[in-house]
């Protein structure tokens, strides 16, 4: 008899409370009931269910590890399961919960002032507004030390120029954290200013980047600032160097050490189904030796790599969780979730390239998720640094 949750070779449930056990089967149910059915047609028309966002408040996802302002104050091992089991369903709609909350809602949190948090964060949470979070350039991807956008103080204004490129959510958002260069008076040097901009201001423009063959179900953007005009009071008084984005980042990031475990448990799951139901040369697939090889190595890489996501969460709750782990977290899950989500795919066969069936449309997803928030190499570098003493990207 196969074990009732095969992907899990060492009974991990046991490691986690109650409280965060219901917090992961309230979105397991919530994915089985409104993504499964639908996420095929999502991903081949290339939409972003919008109607989910205000579903995604009532089940307290928006914002859900911040404190005070309507968000849910869960742990950080409650939001991994969380957004493990989004992912699951996409990568996208993941993304949507980690660009909401961890990156714009977490930039105003951290860093901005008391009637910034005021006016947007309830909103945010409650699922009323949606935020962006601009960073990256067409030319400052790994590099954002490299960004071009700048403010510029006109009397009691800034004045915001520059471009913005792969912003999620920019073109449904209300209000975008923009992050620019502001040069010092004094030293006449630049550093790095977090702003917000809501996108009703005139100068402000989000384009959709299409068509993509990864992430369809989600929006990612070109962001064009053409003179936007600001208060001085939309800086945020917090937000300064490039410290603030990266401690956003590594919010974002910590979702994607579960998340990727969410894809490829999702993808070990459909494989290993396949492999009983499918059978050829007289027998079920997975009574061959080959078949059941690519199976076991699967499990074992979502059992280390779970194993992993909940130790990170465990320091983060602890408040003693370092930048490099974060990276040797999103390195290894990410790595491992998209050789989980290919090998799947040749357990199905010529039918693993439909929608039919989730492993292929996981993978080209996790191409994004791998990319996204630090790639691979910089993750790398990261652990290379911490092991070495030495900055190899510098």
């Amino acid at each position: 008899m196969a074990h009732a949750n095969p992907s899990d070779l060492l009974h991990l449930d046991s490691e986690f409370s109650e409280s965060e056990l219901h917090t992961r089967d309230r979105v397991r149910s919530f994915v089985d009931e409104r993504i499964r059915p639908h996420i095929a047609g999502w991903f081949a028309d290339a939409v972003f269910p919008r109607e989910l966002i205000g579903e995604f408040a009532d089940l307290g996802l928006l914002g859900m590890h911040l404190q005070g302002y309507g968000c849910a104050g869960r742990s950080a091992v409650e939001y991994g399961l969380a957004v493990q089991e989004l992912e699951a369903g996409d990568s996208g709609l993941r993304t949507f919960v980690s660009v909401q909350g961890s990156l714009a809602m977490s930039g105003i949190h951290k860093w901005g002032s008391e009637e910034q948090k005021q006016e947007w964060l309830p909103k945010m949470s409650a699922g009323q507004a949606v935020g962006c979070f601009g960073l990256t350039e067409p030319g400052a991807g790994s590099d954002p030390g490299g960004m071009t956008t700048r403010a510029v103080k006109d009397g009691d204004s800034w004045v915001l120029t520059g471009e913005k490129r792969w912003i999620g959510l920019a073109s449904i958002a209300d209000v975008a954290v923009i992050w620019a260069k502001v040069e010092d008076a004094e030293t006449g040097t630049d550093r790095v200013h977090g702003f917000l901009v809501p996108t009703a201001t005139e100068g402000f423009h989000a384009v959709d980047i299409e068509p993509k063959l990864s992430m369809r179900a989600s929006i990612q953007c070109d962001i064009h600032l053409d003179a936007v005009r600001l208060p001085a009071e939309a800086i945020l008084p917090g937000g300064s160097g490039l410290r603030a984005p990266f401690s956003c980042l590594n919010e974002a990031r910590y979702g994607i050490v579960w998340g990727a475990m969410g894809a490829a448990r999702d993808s070990f799951q459909a494989a290993l189904e396949y492999s009983q139901q499918r059978e050829q040369f007289g027998k079920p697939l997975a009574s061959f030796q080959l078949t059941q090889q690519k199976l076991a190595n699967m499990a074992l890489e979502i059992t280390k790599g779970q194993l992993l996501a909940l130790r990170i969460g465990r320091l983060k709750d602890a408040g003693a969780l370092e930048h490099q782990m974060i990276s040797a977290g999103k390195l290894n899950n990410c790595r491992v979730a998209i050789d989980i989500a290919r090998e799947a795919r040749t357990i199905l066969g010529g039918n693993g390239v439909t929608l039919d069936h989730s492993p292929f449309r996981h993978a080209n997803n996790l191409e994004s998720v791998r990319t996204y928030e630090g790639t691979d190499e910089v993750h790398t570098l990261v652990l290379g640094q911490q092991i070495t003493g030495h900055a190899a990207y510098r």
